[in-house]
């Protein structure tokens, strides 16, 4: 059975729920459709019954059993905004029409625990599904950096069959500083604890190794090691290394003489830079056949996730099911 089928599966046990903002999206509807005559989740959609309802019907398909909230008129806006507007200097008639945007309602019922996630993309910008997440449902406890991460599923890696391995920062921060690298590092951390069946081993990449070369953009992943060790020493999070000796032990063995418990086993690579993460998992998804699942959001104090604008039924129902296993 494959990772992201244990995840499907898993959340069918579950039954949680998944708001969806799009909800005038064909691609969306199909995937809410599916996710509740399968089980997978309890999908809730956003928008007007009245335009959604012969949307859906125009595919082929009802939404019976499906909830559908118009955020304008429903019951929740006001208990909602009053949340929103707490601790922040805001009128409480621009919070309500905030809170009656499709997004921040969607990040509000997460937020509340209305919602156990929410999936959104397929038709908004990745900046605003983190300016909504940031501005609803909040950062983590000790991080102020959203990110993002890539499951890749890789189908034969040094004779394991579809070995996972996760990513980051992939498609958000473009340019890290040390402190914000710190933070991907830590929140991919996190995400790995929840999503991979071995203990999380993150290294930091970079084009030297423990000292081979020298270059300011090597003091920037060294610096957010420096940072992590203060701030997380317990956590197995190591570098800088190049990509081989962070990933074969042979070659780890080789560049590496000194103890370590990431080196040649990581299953977390940390890239220094938008570039290079962006590369490489693109690389490994048409060159070595990998399935790439993603990008998914990290660093927020619930579950959210992004979504390709280019992002199929199944890609929004597997978005979701990753998102649920950490929900």
């Amino acid at each position: 059975m494959s990772i992201l089928t244990q995840f499907i599966e898993a959340a069918k046990r579950r039954s949680l729920a998944v708001v969806l903002p799009e909800g005038k999206d064909d691609r969306v509807l199909a995937a809410a459709r599916r996710m509740k005559d399968e089980g997978i989740a309890n999908p809730i959609l956003l928008g007007d019954a009245a335009e959604i309802g012969p949307l859906a019907a125009a595919s082929g398909f009802g939404l019976d059993g499906i909830r559908i909230i118009d955020p304008g008129k429903s019951e929740k806006l006001a208990e909602y905004t009053e949340a929103y507007v707490q601790g922040r200097d805001l009128n409480p008639r621009v919070a309500a029409r905030m809170v009656r945007r499709p997004l921040y309602f969607a990040g509000m019922m997460v937020a509340r625990g209305d919602a156990d996630t929410m999936v959104a993309g397929v038709d908004t910008p990745t900046a605003l599904v983190i300016q909504a997440g940031a501005l609803t449902v909040g950062l983590a406890k000790g991080l102020a950096t959203p990110s993002s991460f890539f499951l890749m599923i890789i189908p034969d890696f040094q004779g394991q069959k579809q070995k996972p391995f996760i990513y980051a920062d992939c498609a958000v921060n473009i340019a890290p500083t040390p402190a914000e690298l710190a933070d991907i590092a830590i929140a991919s951390e996190r995400s790995a604890r929840k999503l991979l069946p071995e203990e999380p081993r993150v290294a930091m990449l970079s084009f030297s190794t423990k000292g081979s070369a020298s270059h300011v953009r090597i003091n920037h992943v060294t610096e957010a090691l420096a940072l992590i060790k203060q701030r997380a020493a317990d956590l197995k999070i190591d570098g800088e290394f190049q990509a081989d000796a962070a990933i074969i032990p042979s070659v780890a063995s080789k560049k590496v003489k000194e103890p370590s418990e990431v080196v040649g086993r990581a299953n977390v690579l940390v890239f220094p830079d938008l570039n290079s993460g962006n590369i490489a998992y693109k690389l490994t998804q048409y060159m070595a056949g990998a399935k790439a699942i993603g990008p998914f959001l990290q660093g927020f104090a619930k579950p959210i996730s992004d979504l390709s604008r280019g992002a199929s039924v199944e890609d929004i129902v597997a978005t979701t099911a990753v998102c649920l296993a950490q929900a």
